[in-house]
């Protein structure tokens, strides 16, 4: 009886995940973000136009400003949708991991230029 009980009191104290599993994710979409920014920029004009919000850094202003806004609007809808939830995070680290790898390997020049 009594290690029912304690079993019980454990599982009543455990704190959701989903706050930090909406971190890691929107951290994946956010860098994903910045290379197929880049890359849209690189090529086409008018895109390029799109992202110059500062003209000494050109285009690369607009694309992180854009991609850093994604990932706080990505995170902040996935924190409200999971703040209460414990979810599986071996999915969402995956996909993270992913994301993180592809922006990585989009922003060198000969992957890049390929698109």
């Amino acid at each position: 009886m009594s290690m029912q009980t304690e079993i019980t009191q454990d599982l009543s104290t455990v704190i959701p995940n989903g706050p930090g599993a909406a971190a890691v994710l929107s951290a994946g979409i956010g860098s994903f973000a910045v290379a197929v920014f880049a890359i849209a920029a690189d090529k086409s004009a008018f895109i390029k136009n799109l992202f110059v919000f500062y003209k000494p850094t050109g285009a690369l202003s607009g694309e992180t400003t854009v991609a850093i806004l994604l990932w706080l609007a990505t995170w902040a809808v996935l924190d409200w949708r999971w703040r209460k939830r414990t979810v599986s995070l071996r999915p969402v680290n995956a996909i993270a991991l992913v994301l993180l790898c592809l922006s990585l390997l989009l922003t060198f020049p000969p992957v890049g230029d390929l698109f």
